[in-house]
């Protein structure tokens, strides 16, 4: 089962390891804190381009409070993915905190895009076990990005890009899961609004709320035709 797992997460592997470097290398060279703690944040925190922001923060002396506020802005789209994955992780036992706890972006669009077979505790199981997998990539890529950073002079400038490049990847693979492009194409016209419309602090947030209000019109929609349909076959 661990070398499925480890074949379905090598993009994330590719995406993380560069991208945990570069937070690594990000923590160490502004921050007066040890090598370690970067990691440790990875572990207990875990959530990518929110430690990169913490970091910026708290470079420039910004209180906790601040790095929390932004921390939780910047991750509210996190909420969504829960609401969407309850029966998915319905009945999961004790692996169930974990499993949110480790949702990020790639993750989700992994365990939402996977074939999945009939038995649920099987299923669960291999969630978990992607769940794990990515968080150990972004660990070890916080661990050897600090080293370097603490004990190598070097210009990373760029290497922050392999987090687009990682997005493109896995919304390639839910357009070939879905099989359909309504869902690319609306969160693409809802990035253009938010960026024509809201300041920069606020387009991510903005984007995903137009994104969630289209989607629950036509959710409503097609659960009103389902009806209709029922009703006359009934």
């Amino acid at each position: 089962m661990n070398q499925s797992v480890f074949r379905l997460t090598l993009p994330i592997l590719f995406g993380y390891l560069p991208l945990g470097m570069a937070f690594g290398v990000l923590f160490a060279t502004q921050l007066d804190y040890a090598w370690w703690a970067a990691p440790l944040m990875g572990i207990l925190i875990y959530a990518g381009a929110g430690q990169i922001l913490a970091v910026s923060l708290l470079a420039v002396n910004a209180g906790l409070l601040e790095v929390f506020v932004a921390m939780f802005v910047l991750n509210a789209r996190h909420l969504f993915y829960g609401l969407s994955l309850l029966g998915q992780f319905r009945g999961a036992g004790w692996r169930k905190l974990y499993l949110i706890f480790g949702l990020t972006d790639e993750t989700y669009s992994l365990l939402t895009s996977r074939p999945r077979g009939p038995d649920r505790g099987h299923e669960q199981e291999v969630d978990f076990r992607i769940t794990g997998f990515n968080q150990c990539y972004w660990v070890a890529g916080c661990a050897l990005g600090a080293l370097l950073g603490d004990n190598v002079a070097f210009d990373s400038t760029g290497i922050e890009f392999a987090l687009v490049a990682l997005f493109v990847v896995l919304t390639l693979e839910q357009l070939r899961a879905l099989g359909e492009g309504f869902p690319i194409w609306l969160g693409a016209g809802a990035a253009g609004i938010a960026m024509l419309l809201l300041p920069p602090a606020h387009q991510l947030i903005g984007a995903i709320a137009l994104v969630t209000g289209v989607l629950l019109i036509e959710y409503r929609k097609v659960r009103s035709q389902g009806l209709q349909e029922e009703g006359r076959h009934g």
